[in-house]
């Protein structure tokens, strides 16, 4: 079974906790604190892996977590970091959010993607000894690790896209050129998932060609299969138009020609950009030669025309070859978000918090700075709550409740933890 799209979540592992504990050895006075760190959580990993071709195995499982860190020790030791989750996925599978930002685009074989980084390990007690507290007596909790829904969409990288309206042949010529055996039956829509096959041209030369069905008037906007199987052309250096050339086809072959190519167009506007053969098939059957001379008059200069049918065999080696000389010259398309890209970083300024009063009159305050800040303070132990209020106030939190109108007593509501405010 086929499957291309798969939506899932992940969550990598939250970090352990720094441990607070101290040295008590013989002959060591004042040993000191000795607490050690928590490990990171494990991380969630994409990698490509070219022997797969179907997202199937994330359509029956959907959740994924990595390990957590290890919680801190005594006598300064680090505890275990959690292992990254590997999810393997085939080459082609683009990632993105929700809201379909993409975040990368995995073509190669081995590539690796880290979609979620596990959480940072607190530190232990032994990190916030200083000349004014030398024993203190609090660690930081681990960081939680990331969480999200993650859009998986295959678009499988074939050196050559065969396109054209059912029944035009594409799988009957997918079957003559390569080992590929797709069904092949004499009404629309026959084909109702891409086939890959391998064409071997001799022993050094050979390429992989697509199958590419369901393609119909309006297929950009929806309409059959095609808004479904077009995204597999976009991986495609050449395609190759099949037309139908018999005087059975529903429509002329030229008017089937533009139609498909204004398809492309709406769906993709590069498509057209791409190198493009037109295969007349069925040269066989009645009317072809009558149907081939119109298509050439039309389309003389502007597009190769290869007289062929994919059923006895005629013509097909110079479509074939002339398919592997424009390959040579073509580069592979890629995503303009490709994670292989030069990136350039920007360091904006960013507020630390944002503070809104909600309609039950709690303060609600956001921001990522703050929200870890809570989330990692261990809120049971009064020495740790007190190096949190100090950030809050070196951070401008405490001046901007103040200016905002808060009062004695009004309750604040930080990362789903509460807390009273007092001067």
């Amino acid at each position: 079974m086929f499957a291309d799209y798969a939506k899932i979540y992940i969550k990598s592992g939250d970090g352990g906790d720094g441990a607070v504990a101290f040295r008590r050895e013989k002959y060591v006075p004042l040993g000191g604190p000795a607490g050690g760190d928590g490990g990171n959580g494990g991380s969630i990993v994409l990698v490509g892996d070219k022997s797969l071709s179907t997202l199937l195995d994330f359509k029956y499982k959907r959740h994924y977590k990595a390990e957590r860190g290890m919680n801190g020790l005594n006598k300064n030791m680090t505890g275990a970091s959690g292992a990254d989750l590997v999810l393997k996925v085939p080459a082609g599978t683009v990632v993105h959010t929700e809201d379909g930002t993409v975040l990368a685009d995995i073509h190669e074989d081995g590539q690796r993607f880290v979609a979620a980084k596990g959480g940072r390990g607190g530190r232990g007690n032994v990190r916030f000894a200083n000349g004014n507290d030398k024993a203190p007596q609090y660690a930081e909790k681990g960081e939680p690790g990331r969480e999200m829904w993650l859009v998986l969409e295959l678009k499988l990288i074939a050196d050559v896209g065969l396109i054209g309206f059912p029944n035009a042949g594409k799988s009957t010529l997918l079957s003559r050129v390569s080992a590929a055996r797709p069904k092949i039956a004499d009404y629309p829509f026959t084909t109702t998932e891409p086939n890959l096959g391998v064409v071997r041209l001799n022993d050094e030369s050979s390429f992989v060609m697509a199958d590419l069905p369901g393609l119909i008037e309006g297929a950009a906007k929806g309409v059959g299969l095609g808004h479904r199987f077009l995204r597999h052309a976009e991986r495609n250096r050449v395609l190759i138009h099949v037309l139908d050339m018999s005087e059975l086809a529903d429509r002329p072959p030229l008017d089937s020609f533009r139609l498909i190519n204004e398809e492309l167009s709406l769906y993709k506007e590069d498509f057209l950009s791409r190198p493009m053969l037109v295969a007349a098939n069925k040269m066989d059957m009645p009317g072809a030669e009558d149907n081939l001379a119109l298509l050439q008059k039309e389309l003389a200069g502007a597009y190769e025309i290869f007289p062929i049918s994919a059923l006895t065999g005629q013509g097909l080696d110079p479509l074939l070859w002339r398919v592997r000389e424009l390959l040579d010259t073509t580069p592979l398309p890629m995503l303009e978000s490709a994670t292989d890209q030069v990136r350039h970083t920007v360091v904006r300024e960013e507020a630390p918090f944002e503070v809104i009063r909600d309609d039950d009159g709690v303060w609600q305050v956001g921001g990522e700075r703050v929200e870890k800040l809570v989330r990692m303070t261990d809120l049971n132990n009064d020495d740790a709550v007190l190096r949190m209020q100090r950030i809050f106030v070196k951070m401008g939190l405490e001046d901007a409740l103040r200016e905002a109108g808060i009062q004695v007593g009004d309750t604040v509501s930080i990362a789903g933890s509460e807390f009273e405010y007092t001067e």
